[in-house]
């Protein structure tokens, strides 16, 4: 690397770079300046269902929408509890400035709701970018699922469990490809309110992406940080597993120095770890051709 690539990263403040990691109002705040002076297009509050929570941002650039746009679709994180979509202006932005349609949707939460009810949203949300994208110049023959930490874990099931779309007349190919962020694919729930949210314990396989691995599922990449102190790397390990004894398409990369909130930051433009997450995301997309 050689010196002017790195000096973005020195020109950024340490405690910048400690709040941006760990994900608190400030650091989405920081995230999210520089967006405000980009040009792009936010369509914000489209409902996709009947509760007040069923509400999505849309991002487009402000140019050139004449032929139809590939679609990401953007489940965030926050332990299945917290968490809104206006925080992740960034995320939005940042494929949006590289040609992408970008929809982020808000889910319900717990306690309010329980498993199955956040990945439900999901599904809905999903459906509704299907049936509605072309009107937006959007292509609904490349939708794109991404998603972090539960965001990853919700994507994750929308693309191996079948049913979710099925339940809403939409087959799991709809989902061009997944890529998840230190995702919780297989673990199981040991604290208490984590227990209550998936219980009964013999529900715990229904919230584990693994069990619904065939082989028919889309392509996924996975992506970890090595350095990740809350979701272990076994969960993305274990998934790589099965879908590789399944005959399915996945690719995993692990990034050295690289924490849990650091690997979302990287889809930022104060990226702490100058991981080329964004730009691995795009190579993936390209790969896995169905």
């Amino acid at each position: 690397m050689n010196d002017l690539s790195l000096r973005p990263r020195r020109m950024v403040p340490a405690f910048l770079l400690f709040a941006l990691t760990a994900c608190s109002s400030t650091a989405f705040t920081l995230a999210n300046l520089p967006t405000l002076f980009q040009e792009i297009a936010v369509m914000q509050d489209q409902t996709y269902g009947p509760d007040p929570s069923h509400l999505l941002d849309i991002y487009t650039s402000a140019h050139d929408l004449h032929q139809p746009r590939e679609v990401i679709v953007f489940f965030y994180g926050g332990r299945w509890t917290e968490g809104t979509k206006r925080h992740y202006r960034f995320v939005g932005a940042t494929f949006a400035d590289r040609g992408y349609i970008v929809v982020i949707p808000d889910y319900r939460k717990y306690p309010v709701v329980r498993f199955p009810t956040f990945v439900e949203d999901g599904a809905r949300a999903l459906a509704w970018v299907h049936d509605h994208i072309a009107g937006l110049q959007g292509d609904p023959r490349h939708i794109h699922v991404v998603g972090h930490s539960a965001g990853a874990h919700i994507g994750a099931l929308l693309a191996a469990d079948p049913h979710y779309l099925g339940d809403l007349g939409k087959d799991r190919s709809i989902i061009r490809d997944f890529v998840g962020l230190a995702g919780p694919y297989s673990f199981t729930p040991s604290d208490p309110d984590l227990q209550d949210m998936f219980g009964p314990p013999a529900n715990y396989p229904n919230m584990q992406v693994t069990t619904f691995i065939d082989g028919a599922q889309p392509p996924m990449l996975l992506l970890h940080g090595k350095d990740d102190t809350r979701v272990n790397q076994w969960n993305q390990e274990k998934l790589r597993q099965r879908i590789t004894e399944q005959g399915g398409c996945v690719k995993t990369i692990v990034y050295p120095d690289v924490g849990h909130s650091g690997l979302l930051a990287a889809l930022s433009w104060l990226n702490p770890s100058s991981a080329p997450v964004v730009d691995d995301i795009e190579r993936f997309f390209r790969s896995c051709e169905r």
